[in-house]
């Protein structure tokens, strides 16, 4: 009887220490558990801090990004005006140098003209005296005349005048080369005309030479 109360009590004290063992492993399991759930709410507290940081980074950045692109993109808008401007400022000045070459692209051939114009009006001078001493002298004037005459008629056709050389000079049309007393004119007006002045539409083409009076 004694043996059997022995046995039930190992049996019982057995049996309380397994339950103490199960229940400590069972604590230290909810203690692991819980210290496990608590890393992972820190770390993804921490990983959301880290994404806001990011995304504010990110929205900096690109907020500086798209402020630079901007003045890139305002630079090169005002470089482009001013180099459009530029380029119709050349076309212009092109397409009007264009149009002077073609108004005036008989200048030089006309200029050339010129003295062609000279010799015959120094040869009817000429004729004149020498008509004063038969008819043959003033047939010959007559003929020098009309030749004359329709070279200027040719050059008038083609834009090409007479400066008129009356009163006082105007330096844009008359080179005064000479000065001579008159009778019957003003002191400082042109005396005479010694070599014909021509104007091409409004430029002068060649300047008249004249002698101005000068009295005293």
């Amino acid at each position: 009887m004694a043996k059997k109360d022995s046995k039930k009590k190992n049996v019982n004290t057995e049996h309380n220490d397994i339950s103490a063992d199960d229940l400590e492993t069972t604590e230290s399991s909810e203690s692991s558990e819980q210290d496990s759930k608590d890393s992972n709410e820190a770390i993804k507290k921490a990983a959301n801090e880290y994404q806001s940081v990011a995304n504010e980074n990110v929205a900096s950045e690109s907020s500086e990004s798209v402020e630079s692109l901007k003045a890139k993109i305002k630079e090169l808008e005002d470089r482009y005006l001013r180099t459009h401007a530029d380029f119709e400022n050349v076309k212009k000045r092109l397409e009007r140098d264009k149009n002077l070459a073609l108004e005036y692209a008989n200048e030089k051939i006309l200029k050339d003209i010129l003295p062609v114009a000279d010799t015959l009006e120094n040869a009817l001078k000429a004729a004149k005296e020498f008509a004063n001493e038969n008819d043959k002298g003033a047939k010959i004037a007559e003929g020098i005349k009309l030749t004359l005459d329709k070279l200027h008629k040719t050059l008038s056709n083609h834009g090409v005048e007479i400066i008129e050389s009356k009163g006082e000079p105007d330096p844009n049309l008359h080179h005064a080369i000479s000065q001579v007393p008159h009778d019957s004119k003003n002191e400082g007006e042109i005396a005479d005309v010694l070599q014909t002045g021509y104007k091409y539409k409004d430029r002068t083409l060649r300047p008249a030479l004249v002698s101005v009076v000068k009295n005293g």
